[in-house]
């Protein structure tokens, strides 16, 4: 019993040895690579993505006032609500670009 288990201990030591000694230094663990390609292409994405937070933030803002118009010009008095939402929507779409700019770590420009 005493001896297989000093072969089991020695062969596990050769094999970290072993696996240690197969790798060569100075490369990357696999995928770094592919991480920093789509770090890269998420930044240049980033512009694209903060111009369309607005342009939807602009629509819905347009959208969101026609509606409230439309509301009170058939007597509905009580809009209180959708005023608050469509406005909370909206100020959530123009924030959103420097939301995007902190998670890919883009500065504003």
């Amino acid at each position: 019993m005493k001896a297989l288990r000093r072969f089991i201990l020695l062969g596990l030591i050769s094999f970290f040895f072993h696996m240690s000694g197969s790798e060569t230094y100075g490369q990357s663990p696999p995928g770094v690579s592919k991480f920093q390609e789509v770090e890269t292409d998420m930044k240049s994405f980033y512009v694209a993505l903060s111009r369309l937070s607005f342009v939807v933030g602009a629509v819905s803002g347009l959208l969101g006032g026609l509606r409230v118009y439309n509301n009170w010009q058939m007597g509905r008095h009580q809009i209180d609500v959708q005023v608050v939402s469509w406005f909370g929507a909206c100020l959530f779409l123009a924030t959103l670009g420097f939301f995007l700019s902190g998670l890919y770590a883009v500065p504003l420009t």
